[in-house]
């Protein structure tokens, strides 16, 4: 029987990485990290049990094509346009600022070539797209300041990978000329313009006609052409492979079928992806690693150290908060997935020796596997910090924002954030008259909204100082409507403590929290995930013809209860008996009356309804006013609309007396 070394490879590969990466699961730890170990335990330092490295890179650059892929498709204009600030201004700040300090650091203090200084400032330069969104998703915080901040320098990061890659080559060369370096990019520009404009005119016209043949399969293999052929494109250019697909995905991102093309090519992406990963892990040597273990670690940390420092910089730079600054630095803290793919590519060129390389790719894993654990302590850091320096030496940014100047001011609402609730919020209280105060963070927020005359100041509740100014002491409630778990918990601790007697109203996310929530201090808590159900089985009842008051109480029933009833696992819990018999009773049914129907002219009473057929008359409509529960003396006419409500045989029996047969007539 004969041998097929690729899938023999295969095997061995995913049998090693499915329970690595399962205990690294359970352990919490990322499951990347997982497969880079995967990949040193069974890579030619480990167990050598791989023959064919070399098929496994060529699938692992399949891999990272895809990857390149599905980013390119996250980069809508409208997506880089509405975080412009953050990702142009704070992500070019951060990588600029990041390359020169360790281009400065291995020019001057390790006499390094000026092309090598500027490569391994690329390499320090990029943080763990796949990593650190993964954690922030986790710990539901990409919504939060920092989870913000570091998304937006994190996108920064996934573009510039572009003209770095361009430069490698270029940096590689002995004794380049600028002009050199200037014609390779000007023909790169020109190139992926002709391939991009070309892509935007052909492209939307074939998936058009591709989607019209109601063809799933046509369409992935569709999909899967235009990525592979416009790296191809691009590799015949001069270029990447990678470069191509971040083209097509851009281009496709703007198509009416993106979500569905992400939805297709996912499971492709996360099978390479995993190959990629390993296969990184099969470049490290243990021996190497464990000869320069001390200088390995005082890399990782420097890097930690350096890149959270400088990412802070930058981001107060922008008038981002201390505490949001240090949070979202120490989570960019280590090095990117595709550093590995410039660092093989430098390796490849020149720029990077065997020594360096085993150095740079132990410093990275260790830094990726740390990553998890710093992002949980990060918060706990920004409050340490900030609480540590004093206003006069980090001074917040002045914000021009609502002037207090109601020294009696008392019995009010803080609100806490001015995202969508936030807003709402403070809208109905202006309108009905009562007195309220928003704090929010976003700068910009509050200088657009204190201009048109909202009761908003700048300030960052977590603080007890800031609270003390918006007159927490004597405020009657306090709405904490932030997208920040970390900063919930402490803004509510703080207040309960500030202000015993004040109604406390959180909202948060997951329904996990609800019992921490209570347990600091609010008297209510409201988990969007549970809401959102409650409003739809209130619709829903609703078409069932549950009355209001029914659906109400069921709702005040469950709230009541801390959403018990929508925990609750076991499936053979009793029903509610009213929303039990209501369900039983059928469903609504709106029938016009004919002039000519044998019902018009009579009462309700008359027509004995409920007794031939067991419906109900909820409503009568006419001339554009509603009748409700009309009583037995209610007269039908001609034009009525009947809103009937029972069970579908039910409702066939009411047509048939209402519109068909003459109903039995009472005596006189």
């Amino acid at each position: 029987m004969p041998q097929i070394p690729l899938l023999q490879d295969l095997l061995v590969l995913l049998a090693a990485a499915v329970p690595i990466a399962f205990v690294f699961n359970r352990l919490r730890l990322p499951v990347l990290a997982g497969f880079m170990a995967t990949g040193v335990l069974i890579g030619p330092y480990g167990l050598a049990l791989i023959h064919d490295s070399h098929a496994i890179e060529a699938l692992a650059e399949v891999g990272v094509v895809l990857l390149l892929f599905t980013i390119g498709l996250e980069f809508s204009m409208r997506r880089l346009m509405g975080m412009k600030r953050l990702v142009f201004a704070g992500g070019g700040l951060q990588v600029m600022l990041t390359t020169a300090v360790v281009a400065g650091i291995a020019l001057l203090a390790l006499g390094r070539q000026p092309s090598q200084s500027l490569f391994f400032g690329f390499l320090f330069a990029l943080s763990s797209t796949a990593i650190v969104l993964k954690s922030y998703v986790d710990r539901a915080e990409v919504d939060a300041p920092h989870g913000r901040a570091g998304v937006g320098v994190l996108l920064f990061q996934d573009l510039s990978i572009v003209p770095m890659m361009l430069l490698v080559p270029v940096l590689g060369g002995d004794d380049t000329p600028a002009s050199r370096v200037v014609l390779t990019l000007g023909a790169a520009a020109l190139a992926v313009g002709a391939i991009v404009v070309t892509a935007r005119v052909l492209v939307p016209r074939l998936l058009h006609l591709v989607v019209s043949l109601r063809s799933q399969e046509v369409f992935i293999l569709t999909v899967v052409l235009l990525v592979l052929g416009t790296s191809w494109l691009t590799a015949t250019a001069g270029l990447s492979l990678a470069l191509g697909a971040f083209i097509a995905g851009m281009v496709l991102s703007e198509s009416e079928y993106s979500h569905q093309i992400v939805a297709d090519i996912l499971p492709f992406r996360d099978v390479f992806n995993s190959v990629f990963f390993i296969s990184i892990g099969m470049l490290l040597s243990l021996g190497a690693l464990w000869s320069d273990l001390w200088v390995v670690l005082g890399l990782v940390g420097a890097l930690v150290a350096g890149k959270s420092l400088l990412t802070l910089l930058v981001l107060r730079v922008l008038g981002t908060p201390l505490r949001v600054a240090a949070t979202a630095g120490i989570g960019l803290a280590q090095v990117g997935e595709f550093s590995f793919i410039l660092a093989r590519v430098g390796v490849s060129d020149g720029l990077l020796g065997q020594a360096d390389y085993q150095r740079f790719l132990a410093a990275s894993i260790i830094s990726m596997v740390a990553t998890p654990f710093l992002i949980k302590l990060a918060p706990s850091a920004g409050y340490w910090l900030h609480s540590r320096l004093s206003p006069a030496t980090l001074p917040d940014p002045s914000v021009v924002g609502f002037s207090i100047e109601e020294p009696d001011l008392r019995g009010h609402v803080i609100i806490v954030g001015y995202g969508l609730n936030g807003r709402n919020l403070s809208r109905v209280l202006r309108r009905t008259g009562v007195k309220y105060l928003v704090l929010e963070l976003n700068a910009g927020a509050v200088r657009e909204a204190a201009a048109w005359g909202e009761r908003i100041i700048y300030g960052d509740a977590t603080r007890r100082e800031v609270l003390r100014h918006a007159r927490v002491e004597q405020a009657r409630v306090v709405v904490l409507a932030i997208s920040d778990p970390s900063a919930t918990r402490r803004t509510l601790w703080l207040v309960r403590r500030m202000n015993p007697d004040a109604h406390i109203i959180a909202r948060t996310r997951y329904m996990s929290e609800v019992e921490e929530l209570r347990r600091l201090g609010a008297d209510d808590v409201i988990p969007e995930e549970f809401e959102t159900s409650v409003e739809i089985f209130a619709r829903v009842l609703r078409e069932y013809g549950v009355s209001r008051e029914d659906i109400r109480s069921e709702v005040e029933e469950i709230r009541s209860e801390g959403y018990g009833m929508l925990r609750e696992t076991d499936l053979t819990t009793a029903p509610s008996r009213v929303v039990a018999a209501a369900l039983a009773g059928g469903s609504t049914e709106t029938l016009g009356v004919r002039p000519e129907a044998a019902a018009v002219g009579r009462t309700i009473g008359q027509l004995r309804l409920r007794t031939l057929t067991g419906v109900t008359v909820l409503a009568v409509t006419r001339d554009g006013r509603a009748e409700l529960n009309p009583d037995a003396d209610f007269r039908v006419e001609g034009g009525d609309n009947l809103v009937l409500f029972g069970s579908p045989e039910q409702i066939d029996r009411a047509i048939e007396v209402i519109n068909g047969e003459n109903p039995a007539r009472p005596d006189g």
